[in-house]
């Protein structure tokens, strides 16, 4: 128990740290992403209006296996690309929330950039 402690207070301290550079305007938002355990999240949001303008989840996606996999991300990480492109936001600041940019966080990255969106 201790240790879950520990990694959570780790991550928010990662999460403190980003978040003083890393900023969203209405002109280049901010995609953020939030893994739990079953599903994973994505966000764009625009600070400086106080907004979140597109969101896509694991939730709302249909025909996959695993809601908590690598092409479950891939899958999110598209989904987020191409409502981005149909409300105008051509590029983004990536918020990697204070998780690690290895597995599903990268390919959701990776997929949304496929898809068309900048980081």
């Amino acid at each position: 128990m201790a240790m879950a402690l520990q990694r959570a207070e780790k991550r928010e301290l990662r999460q403190q740290r980003v978040r003083k550079t890393v900023r969203g305007t209405d002109a280049r938002p901010r995609l953020s992403v939030y893994r739990s355990l079953h599903h994973i999240y994505a966000q764009v949001i625009s600070d400086t209006s106080g907004r979140t303008l597109v969101a896509a989840s694991t939730q709302k996606t249909d025909g996959l296996k695993s809601r908590n996999s690598v092409e479950a991300a891939k899958a999110v990480g598209r989904m987020i690309a191409e409502k981005c492109l149909a409300n105008g936001i051509q590029s983004v600041i990536f918020d990697r929330n204070g998780f690690l940019y290895h597995g599903k966080i990268k390919a959701l990255a990776d997929a949304a950039r496929e898809a068309g969106l900048k980081f």
